[in-house]
């Protein structure tokens, strides 16, 4: 990673908040703690942060709400923080815009690897915009960030952004789950977790357009089918 990372973290829990800030300061990453989701909402919006932690868990403005919030005015990366028994939550959080999850009570490494997972992807963004790709009435830039279908913009998160991105340079050819989970989320795919078909689901939805371009092809994975290809190849 270029440069040092600036995190915010919010989360009720004091203690909790405090080892973070030390153990993430060890490996040149700077943290800034919110105890409560009103005072993180509105550092949030501020911007400045190239990831967010997020709990659920919180008395006055849950994890939930801060997000639904966060995603009308900013697509910053957030990676929710559940209970490891909250398979719902975990869902709702990737449908609210998360791109990322991780069950507490979890390890610290396993943490700073999901952390550095999504910011190699969107540092690398950053430096190295790739031309722009269109197909079937899909346009995606990069360097603007900007997707349109038909001419009409499309608001995705950056998680989907990236996936579609994927998808579309690879036009025809089946990308797996485990190569879109190893080159976003730096580990392989598992049946229970959900965050790529989500994420897949959403794409669907946002592009919704007549014709069937994100094709899932069960235990092999996803395809991009563009309009151009031969019909018995869609």
């Amino acid at each position: 990673m270029a440069g040092t990372a600036h995190l915010l973290l919010i989360d009720d829990d004091a203690e909790l908040a405090s080892l973070m800030r030390d153990f993430f300061r060890d490996q040149e990453i700077d943290v800034t703690s919110a105890q409560n989701g009103f005072e993180g909402l509105e550092l949030a919006l501020r911007g400045g942060f190239d990831l967010i932690l997020l709990d659920v868990m919180m008395p006055g403005l849950d994890g939930f709400e801060v997000l639904k919030r966060l995603r009308t005015e900013r697509d910053t990366p957030v990676l929710m923080l559940t209970a490891r028994t909250e398979s719902e939550s975990r869902i709702r959080g990737l449908n609210e815009g998360a791109d990322d999850y991780l069950p507490k009570p979890f390890e610290p490494m396993e943490l700073l690897a999901r952390v550095r997972a999504i910011l190699r992807r969107t540092q690398s963004e950053a430096r190295d915009p790739l031309s722009a790709v269109e197909s079937s009435g899909v346009r995606l830039d990069p360097a603007t960030r900007q997707v349109s279908l038909d001419g009409r913009e499309v608001g995705l998160t950056t998680i989907e952004f990236d996936i579609l991105e994927v998808l579309m340079r690879a036009a025809g050819r089946v990308v797996s789950r485990d190569e879109i989970a190893q080159r976003f989320y730096n580990r392989p795919a598992t049946p229970y977790d959900r965050s790529i078909d989500v994420h897949i689901s959403h794409l669907r939805k946002k592009l919704d357009a007549p014709n069937e371009l994100i094709r899932t092809l069960r235990g092999l994975g996803y395809q991009f089918a563009s309009l151009d290809m031969e019909p018995e190849q869609r």
